[in-house]
């Protein structure tokens, strides 16, 4: 793994983007602020100040893309909930790969395919997590709600400490993942998994499905039930 470290920056994912023929695979690039991080659907993720994690995955794990490759973010769900489970939090799970701690967004996971012609580059995968914020700045964010890390736990968090926890969590299986793709998390991510055997609304772009959530499949998928039909969904937001 190689890191750079970068003092401000619009957004890691962007400068990943911009240099990725200069950066190797499974570099790691972190700053200190991010003045324009983007999560799905070309949302801002709002920037809390320094002490907060703002980091991308640099990913060339072969010359062609395959399925299981968009299932990365929910592995780095998985990873993420792992971490924050050593500070002593129960976080949740939200289809796809938003990660709550009591009912409260802590992160933005945001997963970028770079294609070139017809050649696959690379995967950058994006990260943003409220580590360290004031009542005040939470409280700003008008569209949801959010949390904080030391907001849960009454601690300030070192933030190299816990990039280093993430880094070296998410490397430690990431073969395995790629070898055995979804299903290798499957069980973990249905144990913390918020929203199954519920009814539930999910915005598929400009178009909202409703029904209950029955199950996530063995591609990550979520199966959406209701008295007319069955909905597969690849992607979605859960309203």
């Amino acid at each position: 793994m190689k890191t750079v470290y970068l003092e401000t920056v619009e957004s890691t994912n962007s400068y990943c983007k911009e240099h990725l023929a200069e950066l190797f695979d499974r570099t790691v690039v972190h700053a200190a602020r991010q003045t324009s991080g983007r999560g799905r659907f070309n949302r801002n993720w709002i920037d809390l100040g320094s002490g907060n994690l703002f980091m991308s995955f640099v990913l060339k794990p072969s010359a062609a893309f395959r399925e299981n490759f968009s299932n990365l973010t929910q592995y780095l769900s998985i990873v993420l909930c792992r971490v924050l489970e050593e500070y002593g939090i129960m976080p949740e799970i939200k289809w796809p790969n938003d990660v709550l701690v009591n009912g409260a967004k802590i992160a933005g996971i945001l997963a970028e395919t770079v294609v070139h012609g017809k050649e696959f580059s690379g995967i950058i995968l994006g990260i943003g997590v409220n580590l360290n914020a004031e009542p005040q700045g939470l409280s700003s964010v008008k569209d949801k709600i959010i949390t904080a890390l030391n907001i849960e736990t009454g601690k300030s968090i070192n933030p190299d400490r816990f990039r280093n926890r993430l880094t070296g969590k998410f490397f430690e299986h990431y073969e395995d993942f790629l070898e055995e793709g979804f299903s290798y998390i499957k069980d973990e991510y249905i144990k913390r998994a918020c929203f199954l055997n519920r009814e539930i609304s999910v915005k598929v772009f400009n178009e909202e499905k409703k029904g209950i959530a029955e199950a996530v499949n063995d591609k990550g998928e979520l199966i959406l039930k209701n008295n007319e039909r069955e909905f597969v969904l690849t992607i979605g937001d859960i309203l």
